[in-house]
């Protein structure tokens, strides 16, 4: 097992390397690429990468604490039962990727592509989604407490009993998914209703 401390990398080509059970504390990775590469259980602290490349990585199992991974390309990434911890993942896209049983605590996941993203009956409480793509987005029974969801898209998501109650929904079109079986808070109810032209008040 590998341990790296501190290190700063750029434009570095990782992908034909075995990175399996890593150790990553306080490193920096610019516009590296992990393609296609072995990282199942790695674990990342603090570290940041920025514009990296993880298209068709294996990242299984892996643990990601208070680590920053902005604009990079997770599209056909394995993240089966990964875990990111107080993330931030901001402008990061996450296409054909495997979600299954991942563990989101908190964190900012605002400006991500996650179309079509399986995120059913995930505990997502708190998370900054602020202007995401959650397009087609499988969200049923998922935990939306107090997320910051203000402009994000949620066009024809599944948010059958998904809950909502505390998120903040401004921006947000109503008219583009079915809110059946959500559950709303009044302020909620409010943008609903004048997105559908009532008058409230």
């Amino acid at each position: 097992m590998f341990q790296h401390h501190q290190q700063n990398y750029e434009s570095v080509n990782f992908g034909s390397q075995d990175l399996r059970y890593g150790e990553l504390t306080g490193c920096t990775f610019v516009r590296c690429s992990f393609a296609h590469g072995s990282l199942e259980e790695i674990a990342s602290v603090k570290c940041r990468f920025v514009g990296c490349d993880f298209r068709g990585a294996a990242l299984n199992g892996s643990v990601h604490t208070e680590s920053a991974f902005e604009n990079c390309n997770f599209d056909g990434a394995d993240l089966f039962v990964s875990k990111f911890d107080r993330c931030k993942m901001m402008g990061s896209t996450f296409s054909g990727a495997t979600l299954d049983g991942i563990s989101i605590l908190q964190g900012d996941w605002s400006y991500t592509n996650l179309r079509q993203a399986k995120l059913a009956k995930q505990d997502l409480r708190g998370i900054k989604f602020y202007e995401a793509d959650l397009s087609g987005a499988q969200l049923a029974k998922a935990d939306l407490r107090d997320c910051d969801l203000s402009m994000a898209s949620l066009a024809k998501a599944d948010l059958q009993g998904a809950d909502a109650r505390g998120a903040k929904m401004d921006g947000v079109d109503f008219k583009q998914f079915a809110v059946a079986g959500l559950r709303m808070d009044h302020e909620q109810a409010v943008l609903f209703s004048l997105s559908h032209g009532a008058k409230v008040g």
